[in-house]
């Protein structure tokens, strides 16, 4: 799993830079719909509710639970590098699990910092970003193994 990350990351910036020497021009988007894969994987849905906010709902799924959460996105322009953006927000989730540390429904509050970018000659956006959260409830607590690599379609 970590090859295929350390490969996608390394494509990731090839692209970017071939696709920024191709054009100067400004890219946004306003909904995104895709995956985003990390220890597990997930369906990403992203809406921006103003120029430089976002709602982000994640779905997660992987062999132990599945986990819903959802994350208010401040965004932010990064000078020289058109279609990048830092982004940074508050968040909260419900997870339901089966593991060694128990099973059952556990709610908690998130953090997300990452960088999100738009490709300006296709409909594509991708972002890689880290979510530390912190669950409440027997055997929880602070997480800092959440985020992840989002490929979405546009529209």
């Amino acid at each position: 799993m970590k090859k295929v990350i350390i490969v996608m990351l390394c494509l990731l910036l090839t692209t970017i830079g071939y696709t920024q020497s191709k054009s100067a021009a400004g890219s946004s988007y306003r909904t995104a719909l895709g995956v985003k894969v990390w220890d597990g994987g997930g369906i990403s849905f992203k809406h921006f509710v103003q120029d430089n906010a976002a709602l982000e709902l994640i779905g997660y799924f992987w062999n132990r639970g599945s986990r819903i959460t959802g994350l208010y996105e401040i965004h932010g322009p990064i000078n020289g590098a058109t279609g990048l953006k830092w982004y940074i927000g508050p968040g909260a989730h419900i997870g339901f699990y089966n593991t060694k540390y128990g099973d059952g429904t556990f709610i908690g509050v998130d953090g997300v910092i990452g960088l999100d970018y738009k490709f300006n000659s296709a409909p594509i956006n991708i972002s890689l970003d880290w979510q530390p959260s912190f669950e409440f409830g027997d055997n929880r607590g602070f997480a800092s193994s959440w985020g992840g690599l989002g490929i979405r379609y546009t529209f």
